[in-house]
């Protein structure tokens, strides 16, 4: 190892990914995996994205919502992943200071956003289900865009001091990042000063995005099952629940994750180190990966139009 990664510095030029600590022998298999539901993403988030766009009748607030995840699932994994597999393959672990800083700004702004997403399909099942009459007169496209807007401003604004308040702290122990991407706690816990702003900063944004977002979906999911037991017949409340059915799985599969990961960084001291690596590593691929599966089989609408498009018809 150089010596450029034990000596005194303040600001290194570059930082060593150490990937997943404990389990580089085996970097190769896992690459296998990462890399199949990284292309499972890509491949399904850029077909929901061309099918909303070429068919006229899904040009609705729900479908709107859909491609603004769509397109936070694909951000979110491209910033990490290549890098990841050039690491798992190639060996190329360095990465440079700058470049670590826009990634982890890149990871923090996508991840509050697509929990705000979650929040504008909480709503817009909400008004579908419980105020039907008045769903397109209450989402217009303006006022889609309007929150779309608000999702992107929050995101980039609680994300933004994070590379500063890296910038600001001297590194004299070493630049080897025992993670596979430059996630924020893993950069400043090099750092040779205290960084309890950054742990305070850190906690500040999971409190205020977990602490409004989850409870603000918990209440419309309460007010979207009142209404679906009131239904008149099994039948009904089936079918309106299946609606629901899809957002439900995809918000369970990107809380869950960073619910466990949150647990583990702030009491599993004695957990091995590779396991809070590997959660926070499915946080960043099963999502993505998962939710235009989740879609397509589970929205009729896309489900129909995939079948159109990959079924010969007949003549």
């Amino acid at each position: 190892m150089s010596d450029s990664n034990t000596t005194n510095f303040t600001n290194p030029s570059t930082f060593i990914l150490l990937g997943i600590p404990g389990l580089e022998a085996a970097h190769v298999w896992i690459s296998i995996p990462f890399c199949t539901m990284y292309a499972i993403a890509i491949l399904g988030n850029f077909t929901i994205l061309f099918i909303v766009k070429t068919e006229s009748s899904l040009h609705g607030p729900m479908y709107y919502f859909l491609c603004m995840l769509a397109v936070t699932d694909l951000v979110l994994s491209t910033a990490t992943v290549p890098k990841m597999l050039s690491n798992f393959w190639f060996n190329s672990r360095e990465i440079d200071f700058s470049a670590c800083l826009t990634q982890m700004y890149f990871l923090h702004c996508f991840s509050v956003m697509e929990s705000g997403i979650f929040v504008a399909l909480a709503l817009d099942r909400y008004v579908a289900i419980c105020d039907p009459l008045r769903y397109f007169s209450t989402l217009t496209n303006s006022v889609v865009a309007n929150i779309g807007l608000a999702v992107v401003l929050r995101s980039g604004i609680l994300a933004l001091p994070y590379p500063f308040l890296v910038r600001r702290w001297p590194y004299c122990r070493t630049n080897i990042i025992p993670h596979s991407y430059c996630d924020h706690i893993a950069v400043v816990s090099l750092a040779c000063a205290d960084i309890q702003i950054s742990s305070y900063y850190g906690l500040f944004v999971l409190v205020s995005v977990i602490g409004l977002d989850v409870p603000f979906i918990a209440m419309s999911y309460i007010q979207i099952l009142r209404a679906i037991l009131s239904l008149p017949t099994k039948d009904a409340r089936m079918k309106t629940f299946g609606t629901c059915g899809s957002h439900l799985c995809c918000i369970l599969s990107f809380y869950l994750p960073e619910f466990f990961s949150s647990l583990i960084h702030r009491f599993g001291h004695k957990v091995p180190q590779h396991v809070p690596v590997l959660i926070a590593n499915v946080y960043l691929l099963v999502p993505p990966m998962l939710h235009p599966i989740i879609y397509g089989v589970r929205t009729k609408q896309i489900r129909d139009r995939l079948l159109n498009i990959f079924t010969p018809k007949e003549t």
